[in-house]
């Protein structure tokens, strides 16, 4: 199972104590975006576990690693992590990214799995495409809206757009209503707190052929 974490904290990100818990819960992998310095004790976890990534186009200085290869019932799986340029902040190419991590581990794994955190559905579909039959399983997440466009790619690579977001269904994006309409009326900063009400989970599931190793469905998933 993978998990992407970017608002799992109240003020956004997520830090060391809940990383460690949603690893007990049975997630393998947590994934990140551009929330992920915002809780400050985050940067020693991602340095001593091989269980959470950031986006692997940030600068090669900051801590933590932007792909990892996890054994996950006997499969060495490559878990990549990154971060759109469209509308956000202006890192590294993710393109260029992701292609020199598939460089350096050829050979090295038998599943690759990306997370593609981007504001853009037009920069998310591309990335697909781009990476069509080279990356197993490429979803995107950080628009916390589920979209309907769950597919197989030309090549056999297993898409969605954008995986939705766990939280609380009758807010703005989970975020208490008021605080963020007041935001588009006065212009002014406004504290966004977490609203209230019935949680709902969006996600996908993607299952893989490991015989003919192949995506061969993507189902939506709300819970």
């Amino acid at each position: 199972m993978v998990a992407n974490v970017e608002n799992v904290c109240e003020i956004h990100g997520i830090g060391a104590d809940e990383a460690k818990a949603l690893l007990s819960y049975g997630v393998d992998l947590i994934t990140l975006g551009n929330h992920v310095w915002n809780r400050k004790d985050i940067g020693a976890f991602l340095e001593s576990s091989g269980e959470i990534i950031r986006p692997c186009n940030y600068p090669s200085g900051n801590p933590g690693n932007g792909y990892t290869i996890l054994n996950v019932n006997g499969w060495r799986v490559l878990g990549i992590n990154a971060s759109g340029c469209v509308y956000m902040e202006p890192l590294n190419s993710p393109f260029e990214a992701v292609d020199r991590i598939l460089e350096r581990e050829k050979g090295n794994y038998d599943l690759s799995i990306l997370d593609f955190h981007a504001e853009a559905t037009s920069e998310k579909l591309a990335m697909g495409y781009y990476f069509d039959g080279r990356i197993d399983i490429v979803f995107g997440t950080h628009t916390h809206v589920q979209t309907a466009d769950e597919k197989i790619l030309p090549k056999g690579t297993g898409y969605i757009t954008d995986l939705g977001m766990t939280g609380p269904a009758d807010g703005i994006l989970g975020t208490e209503r008021e605080c963020v309409i007041r935001k588009f009326l006065t212009k002014m900063p406004q504290k966004f707190q977490m609203a209230e009400g019935t949680v709902v989970g969006n996600g996908a599931i993607f299952e893989y052929d490991t015989e003919k190793k192949r995506v061969t469905s993507v189902e939506r998933i709300v819970f």
